[in-house]
């Protein structure tokens, strides 16, 4: 079996004081991929960078508290890659894929667009240059799982407030439409929704955290593991932890035969 646990962090120093790494000593996971780690490996106590039982990987962003992403696997890696090959993003620390015998797993962090239509216009520059990597990694031959912070909720299933939400950055038609290509162009599994294709309010992974949208699960899917066909086909379970908070998302575990 492969355990593979996917959490946007949303600051690994803020959900190491949240619980996050003795969760995660339970979790009997072979990789996690960490997203918005913001921090600098530097500034890391030695728990953060590689826990018990693990190797870590990281892909900082060159700004301090900012983005950046992680692997950790039990597994030592046979290869490990940074970056999408484009400076403008990988100074903002949003790709690493870590190769194993027969397997890679990578962990993504999309851009963010909410914040202003100048990172809007950065997130579609983003997908544009990564639709051509992901149909290389699909062609590669490799198994590969792409676990991460998507930042779009593909369908109206994917989040509690759709028609209003239908003009705002992660539920934009260009953004669904781009997510459908991977899917059904170049042939990504979303793993998830081949085990739970039901509408159901247990995918969301993100709240915002105005309002009472936790309390009331005012939700979105935003947090996926998309997978080639065959490691897609071995998966069993897919789950998404609520019991306890360690940042704005939820870990997303998947469990592949």
């Amino acid at each position: 079996m492969l355990r593979v646990i996917t959490l946007n962090l949303n600051g690994i120093r803020s959900a190491a004081n949240k619980g996050f790494f003795e969760w995660l000593a339970q979790q009997d996971a072979d990789v996690v991929c960490l997203q918005e780690v913001k921090a600098q490996e530097a500034d890391l106590a030695a728990h953060m960078l590689a826990p018990a039982g693990f190797h870590g990987h990281f892909h900082c962003a060159e700004k301090k508290g900012y983005s950046g992403v992680a692997i950790y696997s039990k597994q030592k890696p046979l290869a490990v890659k940074s970056g999408v090959g484009v400076p403008e993003f990988d100074a903002e620390g949003r790709y690493i894929q870590a190769d194993f015998d027969g397997f890679s797993v990578v962990s993504l962090y999309l851009p963010s667009g909410s914040s202003s239509e100048e990172r809007q216009q950065a997130k579609f520059r983003f997908m544009e240059i990564f639709l051509p990597l992901l149909a290389t990694l699909a062609t590669s031959g490799r198994e590969t799982i792409v676990c991460g912070d998507w930042n779009i909720a593909h369908k109206e299933a994917d989040l509690k407030n759709w028609r209003s939400n239908q003009k705002n950055s992660g539920f934009l038609p260009e953004e669904r439409a781009w997510l459908s290509r991977v899917l059904d162009e170049l042939g990504w599994v979303d793993v998830y929704r081949r085990l739970h294709p039901e509408t159901t309010s247990e995918c969301y992974t993100w709240w915002s955290n105005r309002g009472q949208a936790w309390a009331n699960n005012v939700g979105w899917r935003l947090d996926y593991q998309l997978a080639t066909p065959g490691i897609a086909a071995r998966a069993t379970v897919a789950g998404v932890f609520k019991t306890q908070r360690f940042s704005d998302h939820a870990p997303l575990t998947i469990d592949y035969a």
